[in-house]
């Protein structure tokens, strides 16, 4: 047996999480035989280019620096024959032999993807969406991927933002659960299994505050909020084993995340214990020259001595850290440890005793796109879907109906997968006119475009940069809109698919009109004019203000961008095949005033009535508080009533937990899931409290006409917070606890904390 082979077997006998621990004997000897110029080579990221980047440059003469020694590792590149290459470049012209390793941003599937983050959140299904991980990791190690730049945990509360796609949305209760069930389908329990690959853990921190909702942007929050609301998913994906952390672009606390050591070194190491390695993002080492911290030796420097181990593109840490070492600016230790962390990494996935061993030419043929994947695909992307309206009860619809399928979005296969799939082919996507006639043979089925995405070119040059997104016809929009309006006419039924391009959202696609686009809203007006029932089948990467079309005399049903199998999971729904069980995690507002707004808001000294507008309370003029649509909301098919809330112990002692039971009854016609939710108010406390907190959640399927007791349980946790001295405590007094199917839950008990 090889020698590295026992030290791996030594090593992984208990946990992968061990290294980093303790020095690991075969990393101590290789560092010591190295040169300084041979460390820093393991800080560099590079990607050759040629698939979708995040910025304007890419590497140049990337075979010469790996030969050279001067690559830890590469992104941007797949599949066996390409990667053997590069590999062979890495431990077979270099002096140590040193293998690379290489990533990608695999977000929501590899080749069989599926919907976006934001969807698959609203299925509030944590085994759902750890599969989900776990079949993104086989297909992605496949290709000979073993790091992934993924998942994305920034907590999101500004739809204009694009990359709230990306993400949980709002919450940070289900944005920590949502982590570390896709950490684990990630790494699985052996990060030297050849289906699991490292997981990233971004973007640190607070990436989802920017302000004004622009992508890149400043952020600015105290540290309550910090640690109360927008740090816990990223501590999550931390202790569920995320072996990486990439930093974000934004400042914290006035310093750009790559360079700041309070956040990388003080809270991520020193008080999280974080063991694994930091990578920042795509040349933000760089871009904090723009922020005005210096050079670029400065800023490498400043980002070293901070805690980042690894430079990605920008190359800072490769031409400037040596100079900086000579002029005493950094320390040899220093680069020793961030070259610690990289080696270990390597080691982590058994890279030193098998350079090769994801590279295996039998397997993207074998574990990519298969026939079980795409099932599950489907089945995720129908789960995540959420009922907003059922007007009439019009749906589900009759499998032998007359349907006017319509809208831009109906028979377009460059949409479905959604933002930031760079690894998925859209051409191998199932569009809706193909799903429709693919579940229901026997119904009558016609199509018309009846608009485009938007009929501005210049918005739609923007969206294409990536390939066609919005593609605007050669007809004239009256025509497009009359042969719509000419087959709704002789239809029974009308469904509308609408909204968004996938590339209106997603990184670098910050909105301040997050509505659906003009001439879309003109036909969806118009085809209710008709008087056939209308079904608008709503496709976004965002929560969008609907409240016009809220209000018109339709149903809505809103899918996101599903995925691959967008078409085939869209018609499950529609006809009735699967009974939508969907909530939303992102609040939707009436309009882009409102914002941000979200279901945790503290209450104010003059907090307003629920409804009439009253003078020098908290409110506006023009429009009511409340949100269009509620954290948690959701309908089905069927309807669900919530009775006999219990509580274990009305009263508990500090670091006790307690039990809430609630009654579920299915009092509809249909069978169905329902997402069971509790929210928490701390009724006195010593800094002021949110209204609402959630603090568990159940999902349950009932049979029509069935009930369930469903137990919920507070753990000791739940009932704490960081106080003004950051201090996480639990303070005696009164807590509210409310159970129901969204975030205005009613139903109300009451508990004492000792």
């Amino acid at each position: 047996m090889k020698k590295t082979k026992l030290l791996l077997m030594l090593t992984f006998c208990s946990s992968f999480l061990a290294i980093g621990q303790t020095k690991v004997p075969f990393i101590e000897n290789l560092l010591a035989k190295m040169t300084i110029d041979e460390k820093i080579g393991q800080l560099n990221l590079v990607t050759p280019g040629g698939g979708i980047a995040t910025g304007s440059v890419v590497s140049s003469n990337v075979e010469e620096k790996i030969k050279a020694a001067e690559v830890g590792g590469m992104f941007g590149i797949s599949g066996p024959e390409k990667l053997k290459i590069a590999q062979d470049f890495a431990v077979k012209e270099t002096r140590l032999k040193i293998p690379l390793f290489f990533g990608s941003d695999v977000i929501h599937g590899y080749k069989t993807t599926f919907p976006i983050p934001l969807g698959t959140a609203s299925s509030w299904d944590m085994d759902l969406i750890k599969k989900m991980a776990q079949i993104a990791a086989q297909e992605a190690t496949a290709d000979g991927i073993n790091w992934n730049f993924s998942p994305m945990v920034d907590v999101a509360r500004d739809p204009r933002w694009g990359r709230i796609a990306e993400g949980a949305g709002e919450d940070p209760y289900l944005g920590s659960a949502i982590a570390k069930a896709m950490v684990q389908g990630y790494q699985g329990t052996d990060l030297t299994s050849k289906n699991t690959m490292i997981a990233t853990i971004k973007h640190f921190a607070l990436y989802g505050a920017a302000e004004a909702g622009r992508d890149y942007n400043s952020v600015d929050m105290s540290k309550i909020k910090m640690f109360n609301q927008y740090l816990p998913p990223y501590k999550a994906g931390i202790d569920a084993g995320a072996a990486s952390i990439m930093t974000s672009f934004n400042d914290v606390d006035g310093i750009p995340a790559s360079g700041n050591k309070w956040l990388l070194t003080d809270l991520l190491r020193k008080k999280w214990g974080f063991k694994g390695f930091v990578v920042s993002d795509y040349t933000s080492v760089n871009e904090m020259i723009a922020h005005g911290l210096g050079d670029l030796q400065d800023v490498s420097a400043l980002s070293l001595k901070a805690g980042l181990d690894m430079d990605m593109v920008g190359e800072g840490f490769l031409t400037t850290l040596k100079k900086s070492l000579n002029e005493g600016r950094v320390t040899e230790e220093e680069i020793t440890n961030a070259c610690r962390r990289i080696l270990e990494a390597k080691y982590k996935l058994g890279l030193f005793d098998d350079p090769y061993k994801y590279i295996d030419a039998k397997r993207p043929k074998k574990d990519i796109l298969t026939k079980a994947n795409k099932a599950f695909a489907r089945d995720a992307a129908k789960r995540s879907f959420v009922l907003f309206k059922n007007h009439n009860n019009v749906l589900p619809l009759s499998k032998t109906a007359n349907i006017a399928l319509i809208g831009p979005l109906a028979n377009n296969k460059n949409n479905m997968l959604g933002t930031w799939a760079p690894t998925g082919d859209p051409q191998l996507s199932t569009p809706v006119l193909e799903g429709f006639k693919s579940v229901a043979p026997k119904a009558k089925i016609t199509y018309a475009k009846g608009a485009n995405i938007t009929d501005d070119a210049e918005l739609a040059k923007k969206v294409n940069v990536f390939g066609t997104r919005v593609d605007i016809d050669k007809r004239s929009s009256q025509e497009l809109l009359q042969e719509a309006l000419d087959l709704a006419k002789t239809s029974d039924v009308v469904v509308a698919v609408v909204g968004e391009a996938s590339e209106m959202s997603g990184e670098a696609a910050s909105r301040t009109d997050i509505s659906i686009p003009a001439n879309q809203k003109k036909l969806i007006q118009a085809l209710v004019k008709t008087g056939k029932p209308v079904v608008m089948v709503l496709m976004s990467g965002r929560p969008l203000t609907i409240e016009e079309e809220f209000n018109l005399p339709v149903s809505i049903l809103q899918v996101w961008h599903p995925g691959i199998e967008a078409g085939n999971a869209i018609a499950d729904v529609i006809f009735g095949d699967y009974n939508p069980s969907g909530k939303i995690t992102a609040t939707w507002p009436r309009n882009v005033g409102q914002i941000p707004i979200y279901h945790s808001i503290k209450n104010t000294g003059r907090p307003a009535p629920t409804e009439a507008f009253e003078k020098f309370k908290s409110n506006y003029l023009d429009v009511k508080n409340a949100p269009l649509l509620p954290f948690g909301y959701g309908l089905s098919y069927t309807s669900f009533a919530y009775e006999n809330i219990n509580l274990s112990k009305k009263e508990i002692e500090q670091g006790q937990d307690v039990t809430v039971s609630v009654t579920v009854k299915n009092t509809g016609n249909f069978d169905g899931e329902e997402v069971v939710q509790l929210y928490l108010r701390d009724v006195v406390r010593s800094i002021t409290p949110p209204m609402r907190q959630l603090k568990g959640f159940k999902k349950v399927f009932l049979k029509k006409g069935e009930s369930k007791t469903v137990e919920l349980i507070l753990t000791a946790d739940d009932f704490k917070f960081y106080n003004s001295t950051l201090d996480f405590i639990a303070e005696p007094g009164d807590f509210e606890i409310f159970v129901g199917t969204n975030s205005n839950a009613q139903l109300k008990a009451t508990l004492t904390l000792k």
